[in-house]
């Protein structure tokens, strides 16, 4: 697959991928409607954590989405799915509106061998979700990864499609993950730090990835989509989701249901890469061909951010 937008669109594109907050939303505005932002959480380990126990972290989620009068994609491991604090969660997630799709039984890697093993993983996870009406056949891979073949990515399309699951594309892949793992460390250290610090790399590291992604479908298509940011039901998504949403708001994002960015055509796209997964927009950028300098393999990965972290003693 091939994308051959015009030669100012890609200009437009690529000058977004290095300019401040400001030139990322007029260029935006310039090119017609402004991103929107959907918000897509992976996992549901529920956890108790520093500061928030699973139940407080997940009521402070779905608080905030509330708030900003958003509805959310929700993306479960089975694995993490208990007979006690599970139902009463998936069930306030499933009557406030948002979407629960499948995040696999065990979620586990899935590299291109035996496409039918990680197939039978989906439908283990299945009748777990599918007693909530927000359940929805989207599968999220787990670490976003579809297939270092092609043999094993087609072969488990073909799967997916067959059972009638869509792909739940991510187009803002994140590190947060990252950034929770390194809080929590702080706070079991010192239960009495300061999580400021950790807020403001937190929403920088965010906005990075943002404009970086949007940039890149900017180029592609000639304007900004519909995108879905990948967080984790974590420490950090319950601290800072608020903050997060506001700042988007803030910088002239649009914030939008999952629900309507998974409808977008471009999330049905199926970029002709290996290996396949990461961000979508990553994976039409590499098709494209055009992008090589800018991706890099992961998109996202700890080992980015940890120098940065270090940096400022984080």
């Amino acid at each position: 697959m091939t994308i051959h937008p015009d030669r100012r669109s890609v200009l437009a594109g690529l000058a977004a991928l290095g300019l401040a907050d400001a030139h990322s939303t007029q260029a935006s505005a310039r090119g017609g409607r402004a991103p929107g932002i959907a918000v897509t959480i992976d996992d549901f380990d529920l956890s108790d954590t520093a500061l928030m126990s699973g139940q407080e972290r997940d009521a402070a989620i779905r608080a905030a989405l509330m708030r900003h009068r958003i509805k959310a994609g929700g993306f479960v491991a089975g694995k993490y799915v208990d007979k006690v604090l599970s139902p009463r969660i998936l069930s306030a997630w499933s009557d406030g509106g948002h979407i629960i799709g499948n995040h696999s039984f065990s979620h586990q890697y899935f590299s291109g061998k035996n496409p039918e093993e990680l197939m039978s993983d989906i439908m283990k996870c299945e009748p777990l979700l599918s007693v909530y009406p927000g359940f929805r056949k989207l599968f999220r891979f787990p670490f976003l990864a579809e297939g270092k073949t092609a043999e094993g990515r087609d072969q488990m399309r073909a799967l997916l499609k067959k059972h009638e699951y869509a792909n739940a594309h991510v187009t803002i892949d994140t590190s947060d993950w990252y950034i929770d793992n390194r809080l929590k460390a702080r706070l079991k250290a010192d239960p009495k730090a300061q999580i400021g610090p950790y807020r403001r790399f937190y929403l920088d590291h965010i906005w990075d990835r943002a404009t970086f992604y949007n940039g890149l479908a900017q180029s592609l298509f000639g304007h900004s989509i519909d995108h879905t940011i990948l967080l984790h039901h974590r420490l950090t998504t319950g601290l800072f989701l608020d903050d997060m949403l506001s700042m988007f708001r803030k910088r002239g994002w649009r914030l939008t249901d999952a629900k309507t960015a998974f409808a977008s055509p471009v999330l049905a796209m199926e970029p002709d890469v290996l290996p396949a997964g990461q961000s979508l927009v990553w994976s039409l950028a590499k098709a494209d061909g055009r992008f090589e300098k800018l991706l890099r393999y992961p998109g996202e990965d700890g080992d980015y951010e940890m120098p940065k972290m270090d940096a400022v003693r984080l």
